[in-house]
């Protein structure tokens, strides 16, 4: 009997950890402080720093199963799912590193046990083929000599992408940095399937299916193209989940593993759909697992970047069950079959299954709206076209500005025989994705960045003062053996107080005293394992070797820890107040505030902000003590003790507990007691996403500070009612009822002087064609006033054609206003078109009311001369 996905995912893991590997849990859909990736697309992601020489860890093998995500920036395989056997958008990527331990021979031996063991895959040896990089002899010649593949089973691929070293079998980061050659293993799926073998005319066919890619990083290229070796060789592989399932379970398309077929079943289920092979069913299949992965990894349905992406998702799902025939909301109804079906991969998302369900849910009814909103807008675009095609920037302006899909728009036309300028909005999307490309950011420069080998040690929780030594030194990226007085510059020390940015917490200033210099600290970053302190020379010079005294300023110091313990505080009133749902999603703590995201669906309300509040301060009056430990990972986890998902801790961390109130894990720096926090005030909350909160609150001497500054505001109010801070709101109050009496007469003078306006006005109508017409610029009246006057005058006249205009500001007012008699020959909207235009304005409105605005005043009586020939016309 056949594995199931489940299965072939931990006996992956459990071939690997029986090689010595460390098998490390899937980091974040959201790459952790990588500017070139949008969505961590490849196993080899977290560990990125550690082949760079950025980070190292306290193991050098490990093995993943890592989830993906490829739809968006450069990895984007959207259009393809669902049409194809193997495109997906969330996938997950098996893979075992080596960090400068094992390399080529080691890492093919370990990926043909696996396959062919069998006590393991148990794959048939004459079924599996592979390539090399055309010039990797040593990589042939283990396949061939110790492997024992025959030669016409491994083929050699050279550069046939156009450049050198640009090859199906050459891996390269970027456009510098780590790469090397890499050996691809094939299956055949045998000859009742089209397709040749790997570098054949024939490749594109499905009877080879590439599973394993064994990648040897063995050069660091530099920005200049050159090639140097690495000091240590290491290895990345990965090999797709879907595909290898889709081979041990001997079906040809990974849509009909296990795992995706219980997915299509639960589609059908909620959308109603009988045809079990219709794409659709496989597209939302597909689209369920990468939109719950990213809403679990903290990302949003938004309008730009990953959020946008998210949300494309999500409505190409949407509108593949509208296709369907869904009648209601059902794609948040996947959550949980998907929870079930991915097993111990979907332990954090099962975490934040409500969460998920609310956003999809929410999403998919404000997609109904928008498709509405769509429908509505391309109705009068169709209204008023001319000729049969739509024009191209129509067809982008639905789908860019209303998130209208473009099928769903070529599907109207088709309806009304009507075609789609598919090339003009090629042309348009086009210009958007060049536009998206150079605003991206998506990319670095490998060699530009900082490598800092060794590890500073980190006194900064017992310690302010320091006497350290200078380990390290680096100006505008390069290693320095001195600086000079003014320069600007990172110093790395053995042993320091200064706290590393990290965790939401701003790093450290102060200075670093030697007896030949001073060096002034503005701030203080982590540099893989080791502290870089930034900054510049003030005084003297500085040398490799030199003792230095590393003086935190205190005071700044203090202040960031009150707010930091306050910031746990408040995530624990959250959960209490709201509910578990809350969950952060981001944080800032510096010396003058603390700023928290948080999961949460609507603005909180003015009670809840105020239970928070109560809440933090009750904690800060009892004094709890503020305790930390350092515990296993799992420990802590049992304990109790909240982790971020997505932030990378070590096997030991650090456990933060506030008496009975809050533990979580963090690294940051704390009060000692609660107490010390003195007294916490929220400033604002408020929405940064759709379902994301930001509260923003100060502590200590500035939330004292604050309530100084609200009494001062209170004394003043009070000073200019002429009351004190006990009748204040009665002295207000009583002003307030006083302003809507005066207004209310004021209204009543102005509504009298209408009338009387109006009155006089209506003796000055002029008669075109038996028809009545009054045209008329008036001075020294509110715009506002001149509806009123309308009304007054189509009362008086009975059957009339009025046009009012006043300029205020130097601005146009015009109004126009059509009896119900004469409006199927006259109609307002028109009338008030025509002036608008003179006047450098645009108006509209009614048949019978329409009003309009301009700026050009000078222009005002020529329009207003101009009607009567106008409405001669029209009769």
């Amino acid at each position: 009997m056949s594995k199931s996905t489940a299965e072939i995912r931990q006996a992956f893991l459990d071939f690997f950890h029986s090689k010595g590997h460390t098998v490390v849990d899937s980091s974040s859909l959201i790459p952790t402080n990588d500017p070139t990736l949008m969505f961590t697309n490849a196993g080899m992601n977290q560990f990125k720093d550690v082949f760079l020489g950025l980070d190292n860890r306290d193991y050098n093998r490990a093995t993943t199963s890592q989830r993906c995500v490829r739809a968006g920036g450069k990895h984007n395989d959207l259009e393809n799912v669902g049409y194809t056997a193997r495109h997906h958008t969330f996938f997950e990527m098996l893979g075992n590193f080596s960090f400068g331990d094992y390399f080529k021979e080691d890492a093919i031996k370990f990926a043909w046990e696996l396959l062919t063991g069998e006590t393991w895959f148990n794959l048939p040896k004459e079924k599996l083929w592979v390539t090399v990089y055309a010039t990797d002899d040593e990589a042939y010649d283990i396949w061939e000599k110790q492997i024992g593949v025959p030669k016409e089973r491994i083929i050699r691929i050279g550069d046939n992408k156009g450049a050198q070293y640009a090859s199906d079998n050459f891996w390269q980061m970027g456009d510098t940095g780590p790469c090397g050659p890499c050996s691809e293993i094939f299956f055949d799926h045998g000859d009742h399937i089209w397709g040749g073998p790997p570098g054949s005319a024939e490749e594109d066919g499905d009877r080879y299916i590439e599973i394993w890619n064994l990648v040897f990083m063995q050069f660091n290229r530099q920005a200049d193209g050159t090639m140097l070796p690495l000091p240590k060789p290491s290895v990345d592989t990965g090999m797709g989940l879907e595909r290898i399932s889709a081979v041990l379970q001997h079906v040809n398309s990974n849509y009909d593993i296990d795992l995706f077929q219980t997915l299509i079943a639960a589609v059908a289920s909620v959308t109603g759909a009988t045809d079990l092979n219709n794409k659709s069913l496989r597209v939302i299949a597909d689209h369920i697992r990468s939109c719950a992965f990213l809403i679990s990894d903290g990302v949003i349905p938004s309008n730009e970047g990953r959020g946008y992406v998210l949300r494309r998702i999500i409505r190409r799902a949407v509108r593949h069950g509208n296709m369907l025939g869904a009648k209601e909301t059902f794609f948040y109804k996947l959550v949980a079959p998907l929870i079930q079906v991915m097993g111990s991969a979907a332990v954090e998302l099962a975490k934040q299954q409500s969460t998920v369900e609310q956003l999809l849910k929410t999403e998919e009814e404000q997609f109904a709206r928008t498709l509405e909103r769509g429908l509505a807008l391309l109705d009068e675009e169709l209204a008023a076209l001319k000729g049969d095609t739509l024009p191209g920037e129509i067809v982008f302006r639905l789908y860019d500005t209303f998130g209208f899909p473009v099928d769903l728009t070529a599907d109207v036309c088709r309806e009304r025989n009507l075609k789609v300028d598919e090339e003009g909005f090629e042309k348009a999307m086009e210009v958007q994705r060049n536009r998206a490309r150079e605003s991206s950011g998506f990319s670095a420069d490998y060699n530009s960045m900082i490598r800092v080998e060794g590890v500073t040690q980190f006194s900064g929780y017992e310690h302010v003062q320091r006497q350290s030594k200078v380990v390290a030194l680096f100006v505008n990226g390069q290693q320095v053996d001195e600086i000079q007085v003014g320069e600007s510059a990172i110093v790395v020390l053995d042993d320091t107080p200064f706290y590393g940015e990290s965790g939401g917490q701003v790093g450290d200033k102060g200075v670093l005293k030697a007896s030949g210099g001073e060096f002034a600290v503005s701030d203080t970053q982590k540099y893989g394992k080791a502290i870089g302190h930034q900054g510049v020379l003030s005084a003297g010079k500085l040398a490799v070797g030199d003792s230095v005294e590393a003086d935190v300023d205190a005071t700044r110091r203090d202040r960031i820890r009150l707010n930091h313990s306050a910031t746990h505080l408040l995530h624990a009133a959250l959960r209490q107040v709201l509910g578990k749902h809350v969950a952060q999603k981001g944080s800032l703590v510096n010396d003058n505030y603390l700023r928290f995201d948080f999961s949460h669906f609507e603005a909180m309300k003015p009670e809840e902000i105020r239970q928070v509040e109560d809440l933090v301060n009750a904690q800060i009056r009892r004094n709890l003590p503020i305790e930390t430990n350092i515990m296993a990972l799992d420990d802590a986890k049992e304990q109790g003790a909240m982790a971020l998902f997505g932030e990378k801790y070590e096997d030991h961390v650090r456990v933060l507990r506030m008496g009975d109130f809050s533990t979580e894990l963090c690294g940051g720096i704390h009060a000692s007691r609660t107490g010390d926090i003195g007294l916490f005030r929220i400033q604002s909350e408020s929405g940064t996403a759709a379902g994301v909160r930001r509260i923003e609150a100060i502590t200590g001497e500035n939330a004292i500070n604050a309530l100084h500054q609200q009494s001062d505001l209170l004394q003043d109010v009070a000073h200019l009612v002429k009351g004190d801070v006990n009748s204040v709101t009665d002295k207000i109050r009583t002003l307030i009822e006083r302003s809507r009496l005066l207004e209310k007469e004021l209204q009543q003078v102005k509504d009298q002087q209408a009338a009387q306006e109006s009155a006089s006005l209506s003796g000055q109508t002029k008669d075109v064609k038996g028809v009545k017409l009054l045209v008329k610029q008036l001075d020294n009246v509110e715009p506002k006033m001149l509806r009123t006057m309308v009304d007054d005058l189509k009362n008086q006249l009975g059957s009339v054609i009025i046009v009012l205009a006043t300029v205020a500001d130097d601005k146009v007012s015009l109004i126009a206003g059509v009896t119900k008699d004469l409006t199927d020959r006259v109609k307002a909207g028109e009338l008030i078109g025509t002036i608008a235009a003179q006047v450098g304005g645009k108006g509209g409105g009614r048949p019978d009311m329409a009003q309009a605005g301009g700026t050009d005043v000078q222009a005002l009586p020529a329009a207003l001369a101009g009607v009567e020939a106008w409405v001669s016309d029209k009769l």
